[in-house]
């Protein structure tokens, strides 16, 4: 790859209505002060900031609009005039809020939320990541108290049921390739965000007569994942497929509805210089090709079931391992 296309693309580019496809990325950090960033992001995107409301920054782009955020909304919406709150707090006025604000930044992550990208435009947050790095921003590791996060948004290629197993097959089989990829902070590895899907759903979905349509599909997955917190994270999708389907199992203000997955499992190291976030999306993007690959991913889930039975050569064989000479021999990686 050259340095002008350090992002890989994957094979199916457009959307059931034959569009590119975008994904939306969301970049959690410290290290810069708000105002810092704000500015910062106009200036590195050629966009003009304007503020939405406390902490929330809107950046207007070629490519649409840019969030930047404290990602705490307590610390959002507080409102020293709220009667709820110690009377010495509220007579303290600006100074409580300085104080407040001092502390806020350097414990709670500010982020960068991006409007859905096409696909042949992710360069621009390649750019935008190396740039913040050089800039002073701060990822996972600088601290045992940050557990900082780079999402990333993928609008499907369709959302008919078998496309959906296939991406779901796929990431249930690549999941201990994807994590050890990742090298995922220690401060990361401890929260609950991330958590793999369930080992009684996983067995489910990788046999090969799994032919779910998509109510049977939601349900087998909210059975035994009713939360945001997953490392693929199904619930956006599933608001945007079935809303009331969904409320059955799960209600939460937090979900948006949407036709894409949400991948939470990455950290955002971007204080390290030899992490890229298209090495990130590369990683992603071999996810996509065998979702596409029908044949390589009945091969897979094969030997990954396979892999669960008890022998002496699973037991001194990992997952992993085998999964990577696999991709590398099929020249995935």
């Amino acid at each position: 790859m050259t340095q002008q296309s350090r992002c890989h693309l994957p094979d199916r580019l457009t959307n059931k209505d034959g569009d590119e496809r975008k994904v939306g990325v969301e970049i959690e950090i410290s290290g810069l002060g708000y105002e810092e960033l704000v500015a910062l992001t106009a200036r590195l995107l050629e966009g003009e900031a304007r503020e939405k409301s406390r902490y929330v920054s809107i950046v207007d782009t070629a490519l649409g609009d840019f969030t930047v955020e404290l990602d705490s909304d307590p610390i959002k919406e507080l409102d020293l005039r709220d009667e709820r709150l110690p009377e010495s707090l509220r007579e303290l006025g600006g100074h409580a809020m300085d104080v407040i604000d001092y502390a806020a930044e350097r414990i709670v992550p500010l982020e960068i939320v991006s409007p859905p990208i096409p696909l042949s435009r992710l360069e621009t947050v390649e750019t935008l990541c190396d740039e913040l790095r050089r800039a002073g921003a701060l990822g996972s590791r600088e601290s045992v108290y940050y557990a900082f996060g780079l999402q990333l948004n993928p609008e499907l290629p369709d959302l008919s049921a078998p496309t959906l197993v296939r991406y779901l097959q796929a990431f249930a089989v690549l999941y201990d390739w994807l994590k050890a990829r990742h090298q995922l902070d220690f401060s990361r590895k401890l929260t609950t965000y991330i958590e793999p899907w369930d080992s009684g759903y996983v067995e489910r979905i990788v046999k090969t007569d799994y032919t779910p349509d998509i109510p049977q599909l939601m349900q087998d997955y909210l059975k035994d994942n009713p939360t945001r917190n997953r490392a693929l994270d199904l619930l956006p999708l599933f608001a945007y497929l079935d809303e009331q389907l969904l409320a059955r199992y799960v209600i939460d203000r937090r979900i948006k509805s949407r036709p894409t997955l949400h991948y939470r499992l990455p950290d955002c190291d971007i204080d390290n210089p030899a992490w890229h976030f298209s090495t990130v999306w590369n990683d992603w993007v071999v996810l996509e090709q065998l979702a596409a690959n029908h044949d390589d991913l009945r091969e897979l889930c094969n030997m990954f079931r396979e892999s669960k039975l008890a022998s002496f050569h699973n037991l001194t064989n990992s997952w992993r391992s085998r999964c990577e000479e696999w991709l590398e021999k099929k020249g995935y990686i």
